[in-house]
């Protein structure tokens, strides 16, 4: 009933109604508000994702969602993306919550397409296949019997955790995810930047919160379940309840981000302490680091035996791929392995 109604709440003529009002690109100098570039040289498998909308500090507007939604779309096809980066291109701000100004113009019914696309931006939400009759269990994204050479040895199957199959998100995408904030993460900022596997924050400027409680709100973008599963009920209740902002090191002590780094003059501490994280990952197996991901974010949301079960799978997955044999003859061969990612 509940995916029904939300099907229904999202005609596609609400959303052309809202892009018709224009709300011309703040992007630097008229460009995209969502810029994407792929490393080079001993860098290369690193893509990042700069956000760039400098007059409205990052919001989650319209034409930023829709150009994120894009560049997600389109990189997730892409074998050669081994880690991604979000970053800002507004100095002292990541992401400054959703976009208010733009909501104010916006019916009731059009706040709940929004908030629904902004959500299914950030997670998995839509609902899953059935597989037999009478079988309620959803599809994993991640896990199924392909050919490990496909770019996705994490194409839909089944397994009693209840997940969904949407694609197109920050949680669901393939590849690691690392958010660097070197400035404001707040509301929806942060909620970004929860979607993320990692998170990197500059010591001092960096400020994170839900602070949609003090706007007559409350996170809808996936903060009243990200945050408990990362610090605990009480302490997100608490966090949530209060309005209350953390730097950059009190997020670090309370386990929210994974790194802290004194800012620099550039105010791109965060984002080289990201790049650097990244620079970790790159050399190892693509497909495992993949598959690792999915048997952790699957695994954590059941029983202890339903998630032996999903790493069997992966693990099983993993068998067949050419990084496999590679990773074993570089052991025996006392070098270092070179992974193609099949």
């Amino acid at each position: 009933m509940l995916h029904a109604l939300l099907r229904a709440l999202r005609p596609q003529r609400f959303w052309k109604t809202l892009l018709a009002r224009g709300c011309a690109s703040d992007g630097a100098a008229g460009g995209p508000e969502i810029q994407v570039r792929g490393l080079e040289g001993p860098d290369q498998g690193i893509t990042e994702i700069l956000m760039n909308r400098p007059r409205a500090r990052n919001a989650l507007g319209n034409i930023f969602v829709g150009e994120l939604l894009d560049a997600l779309a389109r990189l997730r096809e892409d074998r050669q993306v081994r880690v991604l980066i979000f970053r800002s291109g507004v100095k002292g701000v990541f992401c400054a919550d959703a976009d208010l100004k733009e909501r104010e113009q916006m019916s009731e019914a059009e706040v709940v397409v929004f908030v629904q696309r902004l959500r299914g931006m950030m997670n998995e939400i839509e609902p899953g296949i059935q597989t037999k009759e009478g079988d309620s269990r959803k599809a994993v994204p991640g896990l199924s019997s392909p050919s490990p050479h496909s770019q996705h040895p994490a194409d839909p199957t089944t397994f009693p955790d209840g997940k969904t199959n949407s694609q197109d998100n920050i949680a669901a995408f393939p590849a690691p995810t690392i958010a660097a904030v070197d400035g404001f993460a707040l509301g929806g900022g942060l909620e970004l930047a929860l979607a993320c596997d990692l998170r990197v924050a500059a010591a001092s400027s960096a400020v994170m919160g839900l602070i949609e409680t003090t706007r007559g709100l409350l996170p809808g973008a996936g903060g009243t379940q990200r945050l408990p599963r990362c610090l605990g009920v009480a302490l997100a209740k608490e966090l949530i309840f209060t309005d209350r902002r953390l730097s950059g090191t009190q997020a670090q002590a309370l386990g929210l981000v994974n790194h802290t780094v004194d800012q620099n003059e550039e105010g791109n501490a965060a984002y080289h302490r990201a790049r650097a994280l990244a620079q970790e990952i790159l050399p190892q197996a693509p497909i495992a680091v993949r598959l690792g991901k999915v048997a952790i974010d699957r695994g954590m949301e059941v029983d202890i035996a339903s998630g032996m079960a999903i790493e069997g799978m992966c693990y099983a997955q993993n068998i067949p791929t050419q990084d496999r044999l590679e990773g074993m003859a570089a052991f025996r061969e006392k070098r270092p392995p070179k992974f193609v990612g099949e």
